[in-house]
């Protein structure tokens, strides 16, 4: 009885919380889809640009507002994994799921968050945290994204020191990203002339710039060195005064010794002026005297020139003939080995026949002995006579006939002989007019050459000469 009651009582508490449950589930659903139609999450349209080592809020706020304390807000970075930045969940952040980068760098404004703003703070920036941000509100189904863009800027530190020609300035600007643009400013912040920085990207990833530049004695005396990234819409100025004394000083030169240089001057311009107006004068008369000179030179050339083209017109033509006649030998070579291969076997073709027909000779002779020697015996062997005979004289006519068939096949295996040797001797005649030609040809083609070299020597000399 008390059993059967328990699960009475069992059975009417699961009822209950099945109800309450339900009852909550429905409140929620009705609550975000009244909240989702009407509210959306806003993020930042530009790109957020932190210095490394501060802090930066990536901006997020549900607009209108509704309040986000007892909501699921997701910070998540799509390129890591772990992928969470920071997730709030019923009024507290679930910290072991956060990414370990992360510890203990991002926070949620607890102030805000019943007004909709869901932005994070990030602490300490490092490097690594440049990229794609995503927020998330999870019974909303809203979400935003918001680009991080980290850089680093320190000011610049300048040192002096002194040359013959004035004062050297030294700037040297350490732990910037991404890398910097340096230069150098006067006292009316006009650029001065200075070669290309130096920049060195350390294991760290951060970029030192340096540069130097040689200045003069001015009326301020005044400079700037500036280091900038625009990307990251960071400038640093670092501003120097250089005394009067730090300049090198030239001691002052006596009236007299200064009238005595100046005169002294005067006289070798003047020495000098006349020096080159007679040199001038007398290249005159050589360009004058030369100009017949070079006139026949350039004849001379023209003559030269159409001389080689010429040659060479007929260089070419002789080598396209060489190849002709280099190209027959070959095929007339093809021609003739062929022509010998054939004539091999025709011949022994020729003394098989022959083997043949000598073997054939001694069997038809032998077959008439035995014809014979049988005529002889025609008392013992009547009967036998005719049909033996029969057989004898129809195997005798084949054999005759065979022995002409192999006559005249041997008679057209000579013949055919005797044409293909007339032919071999006609291929190597040829063969040895062709070669010739082709020895002709390339005796030609040598003498061009040399004459063409001869050619070009004369060519050199005229020049030089």
């Amino acid at each position: 009885m008390l059993h059967v009651m328990d699960r009475l009582s069992l059975k009417s508490q699961l009822s209950v919380f099945t109800t309450l449950v339900f009852h909550h589930t429905v409140v929620v659903l009705l609550l975000t889809h009244s909240c989702a139609g009407q509210s959306q999450l806003i993020g930042s349209p530009q790109p957020i640009v932190a210095i490394a080592g501060g802090d930066i809020i990536l901006p997020s706020h549900l607009e209108p507002a509704v309040d986000a304390v007892g909501m699921t807000v997701e910070w998540t970075r799509p390129d890591l994994k772990p992928r969470f930045v920071h997730m709030w969940r019923d009024g507290w952040e679930l910290v072991y799921k956060k990414h370990p980068f992360y510890e203990g760098r991002t926070s949620l404004f607890m102030d805000k968050l019943e007004h909709g703003d869901v932005s994070l703070q990030l602490s300490k920036v490092k490097l690594s945290d440049e990229g794609k941000y995503r927020c998330f509100i999870l019974p909303l189904g809203r979400e935003t994204t918001v680009q991080l863009v980290v850089g680093a800027a320190s000011s610049p530190v300048l040192n002096v020191s002194k040359s013959s020609s004035g004062v050297v300035l030294e700037c040297e600007s350490k732990g910037w990203y991404p890398e910097p643009e340096l230069f150098w400013l006067d006292a009316e912040g006009k650029l001065l002339s200075a070669g290309a920085p130096e920049t060195v990207r350390g294991p760290d990833g951060l970029y030192t710039v340096s540069s130097r530049v040689t200045v003069e004695k001015s009326h301020s005396n005044s400079f700037t060195c500036r280091v900038q990234q625009l990307s990251i819409n960071q400038s640093r100025d670092t501003h120097i005064h250089v005394p009067d004394d730090s300049f090198p000083s030239f001691p002052a030169v006596p009236v007299t010794i200064s009238l005595s240089v100046v005169f002294l001057c005067v006289v070798v311009v003047v020495v000098v002026i006349v020096m080159v107006k007679c040199r001038v004068n007398e290249l005159e008369r050589r360009a004058n005297a030369c100009a017949g000179s070079v006139i026949k030179l350039e004849n001379l050339m023209d003559d030269l020139n159409k001389k080689k083209a010429e040659l060479e017109e007929e260089l070419k033509k002789k080598e396209q003939e060489g190849k002709h006649w280099e190209e027959l030998c070959d095929q007339l070579m093809r021609e003739k080995t062929e022509l010998e291969n054939k004539i091999e076997e025709n011949k022994l073709k020729l003394e098989q026949m022959e083997r043949e027909r000598d073997e054939n000779e001694n069997k038809l002779q032998s077959e008439r002995r035995t014809v014979t020697v049988k005529q002889r015996d025609e008392t013992h062997l009547k009967k036998q006579k005719d049909t033996a005979k029969k057989e004898k004289d129809e195997e005798l006519s084949l054999l005759l006939q065979g022995k002409n068939n192999l006559e005249r096949t041997k008679s057209h295996l000579e013949k055919q002989l005797q044409e293909e040797e007339k032919i071999l001797e006609n291929k190597e005649s040829e063969l040895t007019a062709a070669t010739k030609k082709r020895r002709l040809s390339e005796s030609q083609i040598e003498q061009i050459r040399v004459e063409l070299k001869k050619l070009e020597e004369l060519k050199e000399e005229e020049k030089q000469g």
